[in-house]
C-alpha cells in the first residue's frame, strides 16, 4: 500500500499551479535527515529566497513499512525541514494544511516518493497570496458608531410656555443597538384611562423613538399593544394605542415602510388576568417594540 502524508484543507489547483513555485528535497529510505547533497541543496534554496514565503510543507515516503511508520516517517522528514527553515524564510502558519491536489500523485520510482516538497511565493506574488489560495478574505465588521443622544427636549407651546420632555439616553441607546427579533418594552408610556391618547407627560418616549429611528436609517420595528384587565379587548384598543405612535412617527417624516403596528388585546399578559394588584395591571397594560432589522 503506498503511503505517504499530507494534511488536506482547500486550495483551487489550476490558480495556485500558475503561480506557485516548488522545491523537492529526497530522502533515503527511512531516513529524515539528509545527505550532504540535498542538504546544500536546501542550504542554497534558503539563502536564494529570504524574501519568499512558504505555503505547505508536504512530506511523503514509499511503500515499504507499515501506514503508521510510514506516517510518522513523513512528519519527521516535515519537521527536520520546517527546523532547517524556521526564521530564516516566511512560513504560513498553517503550513502543514495546505494541499495541492494532484500534485500529491506518487512515483512509481520509490526513490522518488521518499520526498518533501516546499510549496511557496516569490516576493513578487505574496500581495497575491489569498486569490491564490482561494481564500475569500473577511472584512472586519465596522461597529456602529456612538450616537449621542440629547438629555432633554424642550418645545414652545401656542401660549408662550415652554414644554420640557427629560429622555432615557441608555433605553434609546438599547433600541439602537438591537438586533432582529428582540423585543423592548417602552416604559412610563401611559394613556389616558380608556382612549388611544398619550398622557402629556409621556409625550417624551414618544420623541425616544422617533430619535432613534432618525439616527438609524436602517431601524424597522413592529409596534405592539397590550391591554389589562380584561380578557377581550371589545374597543380594539390595543390596536389604535400602538397605532397613534405609529402616525406619530408617520407625521415627523418617518418612512412608513419601516413601520408596522399590531393589537394583541390582552392575550400576552406577563401576569394572569384578573391581576392580584395594580404593580401587575401596570405590567400588562405595556407597548413594546419588536426589532423587525436593524442591519
Amino acid at each position: 500500500m503506498k503511503t505517504y502524508f499530507f494534511f488536506a484543507l482547500y486550495l483551487l489547483a489550476t490558480i495556485f499551479v500558475s503561480a506557485q513555485e516548488q522545491l523537492t528535497i529526497f530522502f533515503e529510505s527511512n531516513k529524515f535527515d539528509l545527505t550532504i547533497k540535498e542538504n546544500r541543496k536546501l542550504q542554497q534554496w534558503i539563502l536564494e529566497n529570504t524574501n519568499s514565503k512558504i505555503l505547505a510543507i508536504n512530506g511523503y515516503t514509499d511503500e515499504d513499512g507499515s501506514i503508521g511508520f510510514n506516517d510518522t516517517l513523513a512528519k519527521k522528514r516535515v519537521n527536520f525541514i520546517y527546523n532547517e527553515i524556521k526564521e530564516r524564510v516566511k512560513i504560513r502558519d498553517d503550513f502543514k494544511t495546505r494541499s495541492f491536489g494532484k500534485q500529491h500523485e506518487q512515483s512509481v520510482d520509490k526513490a522518488e516518493n521518499r520526498r518533501v516538497t516546499i510549496y511557496y511565493l516569490l516576493e513578487k506574488d505574496l500581495a497575491k497570496e489569498n486569490e491564490i489560495l482561494g481564500i475569500e478574505e473577511v472584512k472586519a465588521e465596522v461597529p456602529k458608531p456612538e450616537i449621542e443622544y440629547p438629555e432633554k427636549m424642550i418645545f414652545d407651546n401656542p401660549n408662550g410656555t415652554k414644554s420640557e420632555f427629560k429622555l432615557d439616553r441608555e433605553f434609546m441607546k438599547k433600541i439602537g443597538n438591537s438586533v432582529a427579533g428582540e423585543k423592548l418594552k417602552i416604559d412610563n408610556l401611559n394613556f389616558i384611562i380608556n382612549t388611544f391618547a398619550v398622557a402629556p407627560e409621556s409625550r417624551g418616549k414618544l420623541y425616544e423613538l422617533l430619535l432613534v429611528l432618525q439616527n438609524n436609517p436602517k431601524l424597522k420595528i413592529e409596534i405592539q399593544g397590550h391591554l389589562c384587565c380584561m380578557p377581550t379587548d371589545r374597543l380594539d384598543l390595543s390596536t389604535k394605542r400602538a397605532k397613534a405612535i405609529y402616525n406619530f412617527l408617520i407625521n415627523n417624516d418617518i418612512y412608513s415602510g419601516r413601520l408596522s403596528y399590531k393589537g394583541f388585546g390582552s392575550s400576552e399578559p406577563i401576569y394572569a388576568i384578573p391581576e392580584k394588584n395594580e404593580q401587575e395591571r401596570a405590567a400588562n397594560r405595556r407597548v413594546e417594540i419588536l426589532i423587525v432589522s436593524n442591519d
